[in-house]
């Protein structure tokens, strides 16, 4: 064939879930009070099997540095964690998301701390954002299920950006290992 050209179909949401505030509080448990930044997120299925979350934070105050002014790297680390894990419990309990399609809510406490890996984080600053009161969003991109040395294993591909009103913005790719899944 002469003259095609491959193209991206974009998903499309096909189930989209409000802020889930039983769900919430349950998620940021491991967080010190001061370091609950996720405030409201909205979980969306999609049409390919995968999943996102669209998100509200405040950070009233840096857990760790004097003010900067700007959302910093450690707390972009932090407010992905929070998005993340918060998409993932929701897919789980909703049914959204590819490859955890066994997982039960009790799976995804007990795997939360110690098997949900970031395998690789790259952030990028385009405008800093104001970390009193920013949005953010997050997708998976792909989930594979591989096998290593100690068992199986599902690799993630995600994405993630964040913004403000005033035109902050920053994004990035993250690779997610969920380990010791059975």
């Amino acid at each position: 064939m002469t003259g095609t050209t491959a193209r991206t179909v974009e998903a499309r949401p096909v189930q989209t879930f409000a802020t889930d505030e039983d769900l919430l509080p349950r998620v940021l448990a491991p967080y010190k009070e001061h370091c609950r930044y996720l405030l409201t997120a909205e979980v969306s299925g999609l049409s390919d099997g995968l999943s996102r979350v669209r998100a509200t934070f405040a950070i009233p105050e840096s857990c760790y540095i004097d003010d900067t002014g700007h959302l910093n790297s450690v707390e972009v680390n932090i407010a992905y964690n929070q998005m993340m894990y918060y998409l993932v419990a929701k897919s789980v309990k909703e049914q959204l998301l590819t490859g955890f399609e066994s997982w039960t809510l009790e799976d995804f406490w007990r795997h939360q701390l110690p098997d949900i890996l970031i395998a690789r984080f790259a952030s990028r600053f385009r405008r800093p954002v104001d970390p009193r009161d920013f949005s953010g969003e997050m997708a998976f991109r792909s989930v594979d299920l591989r096998s290593s040395g100690r068992g199986p294993l599902l690799m993630a591909t995600t994405a993630y950006r964040y913004w403000d009103t005033e035109g902050g913005r920053c994004d990035g790719d993250v690779t997610l290992a969920f380990v010791d899944i059975t």
